[in-house]
């Protein structure tokens, strides 16, 4: 069945790494002629800005949330009531609500069998080994398609003609050179319980990052100022920056140093150098994707903020040397 204008309603994960890791997938059906119709939440329409998707802001609660699906069901189905059957919506996430939302609304979900929720979804896929949550989401729209395809090596995140001039006015208003490093010291949650940020990465902000001479820029986000301004002093912080501005910035960095983090995947998914600095992250399963990422991790332990300079060094220096 040819697809073109078939509408699809999406339902995003929760957190901005899950959601630029989706983008691939979701950019392979828009290609197909599927009309993405996207739930999110209310940071998803500035990140997914550039691709001209309808975005959604997720409802708060479960019964507003399956009011909103089936509202959203109504208006974008209007034209194809003879496709009943078909899937309509697909579900990234793996909740048993998430599911039971989607089917409460009428919509046939597409989405993993995963906590009980096979009943719940009009079509329930397997996950049989372990893989890079990337993939993960490809496999779901593979499953879709009913075509199987290699994931591809970069992401590609495309960026607003509006996002692009606000990022050269902030560097404009705020002194910023050609050549600045971006850090992202913060991680939000921990992997299988343990912290998932670098303990050295202040020091190694303010004892070795000066010997490169280059500016370091610091976008905390709401509620990481004060740990911005007290552990990073020597940074340059912006403050209340968009994330598709905050993905502009990125793209004209010289290199971003993470831990694992929504920030280090973005900066991956625009072409930027990035150093992933990590601890019990498992870079196999949730690495930023790309090829100019470079991982460091020494688990169990961390690694050495002199390791740290020297890859970055190479990084750096790599670049120049290939433009």
């Amino acid at each position: 069945m040819n697809p073109t204008h078939r509408p699809l309603i999406v339902r995003l994960r929760n957190w901005v790494g899950d959601v630029v890791l989706s983008v691939p997938t979701l950019e392979r059906l828009h290609q197909a002629g599927f009309d993405l119709h996207l739930i999110g939440k209310r940071w998803a329409a500035d990140l997914l800005a550039g691709h001209g998707w309808p975005v959604h802001t997720l409802a708060d609660g479960f019964r507003p949330r399956v009011a909103q699906l089936r509202e959203l069901k109504a208006v974008v189905h209007q034209s194809v009531r003879d496709r009943r059957h078909a899937i309509n919506a697909l579900c990234f996430p793996y909740s048993l609500s998430s599911a039971l939302e989607m089917r409460l609304a009428g919509l046939n979900a597409l989405g993993y069998a995963r906590e009980g929720r096979s009943l719940l979804l009009k079509r329930a896929e397997t996950l049989h080994t372990p893989q890079h949550e990337l993939k993960v989401y490809w496999q779901l729209g593979s499953a879709l398609m009913h075509q199987p395809m290699p994931a591809p090596a970069h992401i590609a995140l495309k960026l607003s003609s509006a996002h692009l001039e606000l990022a050269w006015k902030l560097r404009r208003e705020h002194g910023i050179e050609p050549g600045y490093l971006v850090i992202c010291p913060f991680a939000g949650g921990t992997y299988d319980k343990l912290p998932k940020t670098w303990p050295e990465f202040a020091r190694f902000a303010a004892d070795d990052l000066p010997s490169l001479k280059r500016q370091i820029l610091i976008l905390p986000g709401p509620g990481e100022e004060a740990l911005a301004r007290e552990s990073f002093p020597g940074a340059r912080m912006l403050t209340g920056v968009g994330l598709g501005a905050y993905a502009a910035l990125l793209r004209d960095a010289a290199a971003m140093v993470s831990n694992d983090t929504g920030p280090g995947h973005l900066a991956a998914a625009v072409g930027t150098p990035v150093l992933s600095v990590l601890g019990p992250t498992v870079p196999e399963l949730w690495g930023a994707w790309g090829a100019n990422v470079r991982v460091l991790r020494r688990w169990p332990g961390w690694p050495d903020r002199e390791q740290a300079l020297g890859v970055l060094q190479d990084m750096l220096e790599h670049r120049v040397s290939t433009g």
